[in-house]
């Protein structure tokens, strides 16, 4: 564990920034290039998905699958699911479809839906695991994951105990200043992965390979992890919307993930309609 710290930001910039962003306005499909010429980048939990009590909780509602299919098809595979959580742990909650996916924050990729999987860091230390896991005794209802290449700590049951817990964090990051450790905030989780790769860094990476490459990507996504992916959006000439809040950067916004669902939907319909003679 010689590798560089991450600087640390003080406890109250661990958080979430919620700060008001600039007015944005509902998403309009007409944004969206046709399916031929884009990679459609999403994220899971709270834009694909409902966020629930729990990570095992999640549940993929009818219809989505579908949807996931037919724009996979139609985009010639340029979908990607874009996500905090393992690429076994993404395909356990599709199954028994698999999408290409950029998994632990950019730790794993796959280029293809039956293809294999690359890694781009290595898994979390195990006595840092075991360290930071200890953080979950301070109150009944935090509830730890082990993703591999990071461990979330979710307090969602217990919103109560935020502080401690990012103070705990604290303190095993000092007593440990040469670990390459990041700590990234969300909704009502603390989650801590190695330095040196990000969701950003993921999709860059995507990017880089067909049948992404060369195409206008858009990107939806809802949490503070997601914002280093709508920072490089313009990079690829792409555009980027969030979900439940109007995030800085962003084109538009959504209320809900359901409300993303029904926009996606939409888009094979309008590709559909205009394709009738």
């Amino acid at each position: 564990m010689d590798q560089e710290l991450t600087a640390m930001p003080p406890l109250e910039n661990m958080r979430p920034d919620e700060e008001q962003a600039p007015e944005t306005v509902p998403v309009p499909r007409s944004l969206v290039p046709h399916l031929t010429e884009t990679a459609v980048l999403l994220d899971i939990d709270g834009t694909l998905l409902d966020i629930m009590p729990t990570p095992r909780e999640v549940w993929v509602p009818p219809g989505l699958a579908s949807t996931l299919n037919s724009l996979y098809r139609r985009t010639g595979g340029a979908l990607a699911l874009v996500s905090g959580r393992s690429l076994n742990d993404i395909d356990l909650i599709f199954a028994p479809d698999q999408f290409p996916a950029v998994g632990g924050h950019g730790a794993e990729m796959r280029l293809a839906a039956d293809g294999d999987v690359m890694a781009a860091a290595p898994p979390l230390d195990k006595e840092l695991k075991r360290r930071l896991a200890a953080i979950a005794r301070l109150s009944p209802g935090i509830l730890l994951e082990d993703k591999g290449y990071s461990l979330a700590l979710h307090y969602r049951l217990a919103p109560h105990a935020e502080k401690a817990i990012y103070e705990a964090v604290s303190l095993i990051r000092a007593d440990l200043p040469e670990a390459p450790i990041e700590v990234l905030p969300g909704k009502l989780v603390c989650e801590i992965k190695h330095a040196g790769f990000s969701k950003a860094s993921g999709v860059r990476a995507l990017m880089d390979h067909p049948p992404f490459k060369d195409r206008k990507p858009f990107f939806i996504g809802d949490d503070v992890t997601d914002e280093t992916v709508f920072a490089i959006m313009p990079d690829f000439d792409g555009i980027s919307f969030s979900v439940g809040r109007r995030a800085k950067g962003v084109a538009g916004h959504f209320d809900a993930p359901s409300d993303v669902r029904e926009f996606l939907a939409h888009l094979l319909d309008d590709e559909r309609d205009a394709s009738l003679p």
